[in-house]
């Protein structure tokens, strides 16, 4: 394609959106559990400093759901306006996932966040538990539902058809299609990551403003601690992820590791420069053998190249550099969080230097899983749904001006709302737990517990 094609443009288009939405999610996801903690620690110890962080974190949690859901709505309409062959032709199977999201999970979260956010001193306190806990299980099921769709447009089953039309014959094996037990686990390990690193990285901010601020102290030590748990997990769940998708993707297994020609004992690149032109890898750092090794267990294993799935093979630089990037957060990841428990064994509080580095990397959730969503999706090219449906044949009539015209505001527009995003954030997090006057929340009544 070329850089002025409207195919270009408009997948261009749809990934800023879905990119800018993804952030969101992947914060309340896992936040919306840990709001359950802080919830069940105050309902259970009745100490307000557990109250006044819950009351912080659920501002931080609010605000973040305010903004997916904003962008969320917006990328909808894109499948309308930008890409109408994709409902025409699959919408059949789409579009009940779709609205199987929207009834069982955003109506639940909608309605118990009105309770989570403003009921506490209106109803008992048990309810009040149970809308914080019914929030969370409502984005955990969302989840379901939109990794169940993208997981089918990956992997996709249970197919029928019916006067012409694709249709579900069989739910069961659209929904539990081959890679979707993978990826949903892989995604809300990763959601439980990013808002590990959410949580200990705003803590760490605070700390390093007012180092005796003991609930920024407390939220710190869970952040980490429950990093140093699922980072560790999340590099065991992908190495299944991977294994699942050479089955069955074998293609895209193809660009991420940069194998040019099927052979037996495949180089594992650690780095390199993908040549497309001349098929081959430049300035190669390779580990000989370890593909294949890695991959089938077997240093002499055979792994398919780029040459045995042409001319429908994905790009590969995109997704080679992009896996490295996910696969390298996620193992800086498990090494600071690792580092930062044991250093919170030994002492009660952390170095500046250290406060400083979780500072920074409070979004890096945010870095490995946008990285690991260009795997995903361009490792699948030219397929929007794999061997049904191809990009090309799903865009719409947009001409390529509109298309830059809306793209251009769409960049303009996200990078507003990210910086006053992450302002206010930073601005949250900087006053801490503690109200203007440093004195904290009261405490419910204990009747209201009951």
């Amino acid at each position: 394609m070329e850089p002025g094609d409207p195919l270009l443009i408009a997948r261009a288009q749809f990934g800023l959106n879905i990119a800018f939405h993804i952030l969101f999610p992947t914060i309340t996801i896992g936040l919306a559990w840990i709001l359950v903690y802080f919830r069940v620690q105050y309902a259970r110890t009745g100490e307000a400093a557990w109250l006044a962080t819950y009351l912080l974190w659920t501002k931080v949690f609010a605000l973040t759901f305010a903004m997916g859901v904003v962008t969320g709505i917006v990328m909808s309409f894109q499948f309308g306006t930008n890409w109408p062959g994709y409902m025409n032709s699959v919408g059949n199977v789409a579009g009940p996932l779709l609205a199987f999201e929207v009834l069982t999970a955003f109506f639940l979260e909608a309605t118990f966040l009105g309770v989570m956010l403003f009921g506490m001193k209106r109803v008992p306190g048990w309810m009040h538990l149970a809308s914080t806990v019914l929030v969370a299980f409502g984005t955990t099921v969302s989840a379901f539902w939109i990794l169940a769709l993208n997981s089918w447009m990956q992997t996709p089953a249970g197919l029928g058809l019916a006067d012409g039309q694709l249709i579900a014959a069989d739910w069961w094996q659209v929904i539990f299609n081959p890679s979707f037990p993978y990826r949903l686990t892989h995604m809300l390990l990763a959601s439980g990551l990013t808002a590990a690193f959410v949580v200990a990285g705003l803590s760490a901010w605070r700390l390093l403003q007012a180092c005796a601020d003991a609930a920024a102290l407390r939220t710190l030590r869970t952040g980490i601690l429950l990093a140093a748990v699922l980072a560790p997990a999340q590099a065991f769940v992908g190495d299944l992820h991977g294994l699942n998708t050479l089955e069955h993707q074998p293609a895209k297994i193809a660009a991420m590791e940069a194998v040019w020609k099927t052979e037996k004992g495949a180089p594992l690149i650690l780095f390199a420069i993908p040549n497309a032109s001349e098929q081959r890898n430049d300035f190669a750092i390779q580990i000989p053998r370890g593909a294949s090794l890695i991959l089938k267990h077997d240093p002499d294993a055979e792994i398919k190249g780029i040459d045995a799935f042409a001319p429908d093979a994905p790009p590969v630089a995109p997704v080679f550099f992009a896996f490295r990037i996910m696969v390298g957060t996620g193992m800086l990841m498990i090494a600071l969080s690792w580092f930062g428990a044991w250093r919170m064994r030994k002492s009660a509080t952390l170095p500046r230097w250290l406060l400083w580095t979780f500072a920074g990397f409070t979004f890096s959730g945010w870095i490995a899983t946008l990285a690991g969503w260009l795997v995903t999706e361009i490792g699948r090219q030219p397929w929007l749904v794999t061997g049904v449906l191809r990009t090309a044949d799903a865009v719409g009539p947009v001409s390529e001006a509109q298309l830059g015209a809306s793209l251009t505001g769409y960049i303009l527009t996200y990078s507003l709302m990210l910086v006053a995003y992450i302002v206010v954030l930073t601005h949250l997090a900087g006053k801490g737990s503690a109200s203007a006057d440093g004195s904290k929340p009261a405490a419910i009544p204990e009747s209201t517990l009951a």
